[in-house]
């Protein structure tokens, strides 16, 4: 374990300098990886681990689009793609990569699959966590661990395919083997994160809970909308609206940003630019301060929990779900995102 200066703060963070693949074969090579939900995560995860040399085994309800998307990935129905449960009594670690929903419906069923000496896996506090609302309590002989890539399902493959990885945090919660650390670690170094740091299944959930709500979707999708109909109210064009507001952040600033950090944004833009955000960055700062801090309070009290939970069990959750996606994708603004997309060059010579 190596420690790294962040913003003053000292932390401890593996890397496969400290760890190798080679040792995380080691460490696993009597190991079964049962993955379990071939959907946001599953795939992801497996391609990499089965990629890295390590045995994989992916469970996903027979039939569906989900088991159709793990055979055109090469698992093979009776070999190494099965029925959950069937896939969880075979692993030795069972990664439980159902969505949250998914996990409370089916864990009376994985529960009694597990054996002892088992490693229970998660990339999300929620299920154990929110116990009181998920009713998921992990038996006394297992090992109960945690890998977070801190990405969507689609960057942990793309960016293992690049080489880059996506930074995960890690986390034990039962060690019943007196394994659980190296189990764990040899995981997260397999499945291609860039670098691992430790967390607890409780700070995990909370941050990810507030984070997906807040900068990462929620919010940067509504003080998206509030700035294009801003443009839009004041007689802008949707094109000249929508680039103004999310084609000139996503394809030239963010990037430039996670290459060198908002400070040196600031210091290579116009100084009207420059004394303009320098400016109204606090503002924006202030004004949302609030909403955040009402948000981890829900986060934290199980709120957002028990909302989700009940919104997602719902028999008509998935047609209720497609009406929201659909209406946000058919808006003016999405819309006009779709053409502008479409007139990118690299888009144009595909037509």
């Amino acid at each position: 374990m190596a420690q790294f200066n962040f913003g003053g703060t000292l932390e401890d963070v593996i890397t496969s300098d400290e760890f190798s693949l080679q040792k995380a074969r080691e460490v696993l090579k009597n190991e079964t990886i049962a993955v379990l939900g071939y959907g946001v995560q599953g795939p992801g995860q497996a391609l990499n681990l089965r990629d890295n040399g390590i045995r994989i085994i992916v469970g996903q309800r027979e039939g569906g689009r989900t088991w159709k998307r793990a055979v055109a990935d090469g698992f093979v129905p009776g070999e190494t793609l099965f029925p959950l449960e069937e896939a969880a009594k075979k692993g030795t670690i069972i990664q439980n990569l159902l969505s949250d929903a998914g996990q409370v419906a089916t864990w009376p069923q994985i529960k009694a699959c597990l054996n002892s000496g088992d490693a229970l896996y998660f990339s999300h506090g929620f299920g154990i966590v929110f116990k009181d609302q998920t009713k998921i309590i992990p038996p006394d002989n297992v090992d109960v661990i945690l890998v977070a890539p801190k990405g969507s399902g689609r960057n942990v493959r793309n960016n293992f395919l690049d080489g880059s990885g996506i930074n995960s945090s890690f986390a034990v919660f039962q060690d019943f083997t007196g394994n659980a650390r190296q189990r764990t670690l040899a995981l997260g170094i397999a499945v291609g994160s860039g670098y691992l740091f430790p967390t607890t299944f409780e700070k995990e959930v909370h941050s990810d809970l507030t984070g997906e709500r807040g900068v990462l979707m929620g919010c940067l999708s509504g003080v998206m909308e509030a700035q294009y109909n801003l443009l839009r109210k004041h007689g802008h064009s949707p094109s000249e609206a929508f680039n103004e507001t999310v084609e000139e952040l996503t394809q030239s600033l963010i990037r430039l940003v996670a290459e060198n950090g908002m400070d040196w944004m600031f210091s290579n833009c116009s100084t009207t630019a420059q004394r303009g955000a320098l400016d109204w960055s606090p503002r924006f700062r202030d004004a949302v301060t609030p909403v955040f801090d009402e948000l981890y309070q829900k986060v934290t009290s199980g709120e957002e929990t028990k909302r989700v939970l009940e919104a997602n069990s719902t028999p008509d959750y998935r047609e209720k779900l497609d009406k929201e996606l659909d209406a946000l994708k058919n808006s003016e603004m999405w819309q006009t995102g779709a053409t502008v997309r479409s007139l990118r060059p690299e888009n144009r010579k595909k037509v």
